[in-house]
């Protein structure tokens, strides 16, 4: 029989630890958000105790922070590939959804998937941004920014006559989407009365890229038109 060495053994309960506490973290995280979560929370969840947690990750900072990493590096690298081909297509209709759906596709994968990120952790990344931490909120822009920025300027290289700040405003919207379509698929079902499955990852995502398109296609906002109705009617008068 073949025994494990006292070093070995020790890296892996290490090992099992660490992904024990990063699981905890993010299932409490998803549920309740940051700022009710304590380190002691996490430690009690994971089968650990507190100091585990500060040896692992220094703070519950670095604890979210590392959440954030090992979902979304994956994530932006296959946002990164799928952006790079669409930008090859030469119809700028078939562009442009290429695009869009380069940007949908890598967060609909299941929620085993790490590299997906799933269910949970895009319940986690809507709870941070609705709780308005400002930690959250710099790891948020920390990850994100910079492939954001990508997929804007290529949307905007295909619909140059749309303002930049109107494309923000139209991907800001799809990511609203994107979250609530992955965090409560069963309203569809709900809604439809059943004649359509929310669960069914394939249609949403067809469904997610042709009302962006569309919604990104739509013509600017007119500046004259945006005046309120009130002080337009007061200089008639």
């Amino acid at each position: 029989m073949v025994r494990k060495s006292p070093a070995k053994s020790a890296a892996a309960r290490k090992a099992n630890m660490r992904e024990a506490i990063l699981c905890a973290a993010e299932e409490l995280f998803s549920t309740n958000g940051f700022n009710a979560v304590s380190v002691r929370d996490i430690a009690q969840a994971a089968g650990a105790n507190p100091g585990s947690v500060t040896y692992h990750f220094k703070t519950k900072d670095g604890l979210l922070l590392e959440i954030y990493r090992r979902h979304c590096g994956p994530m932006n690298l296959r946002r990164s590939e799928l952006l790079a081909a669409a930008k090859r297509v030469r119809d700028l209709q078939d562009r442009l959804e290429a695009i869009v759906r380069a940007y949908v596709l890598p967060a609909f994968s299941s929620g085993s998937d790490v590299a997906g990120g799933g269910a949970r952790f895009t319940r986690l990344r809507a709870v941070m941004s609705a709780e308005g931490n400002e930690v959250a909120r710099r790891i948020i822009a920390q990850t994100f920014d910079d492939t954001s920025h990508a997929f804007i300027d290529a949307i905007h290289e295909s619909l140059p006559h749309i303002p930049r700040t109107e494309i923000v405003w139209r991907c800001h919207f799809l990511l609203g989407a994107l979250y609530y379509s992955l965090v409560t698929p069963e309203r569809v079902s709900r809604l439809s009365r059943g004649e359509a499955d929310g669960a069914d990852a394939g249609n949403a995502i067809e469904q997610l890229v042709r009302a962006t398109v569309a919604s990104l296609q739509a013509p600017p906002l007119d500046e004259p038109a945006r005046t309120p109705r009130r002080a337009a009617a007061h200089t008639k008068a």
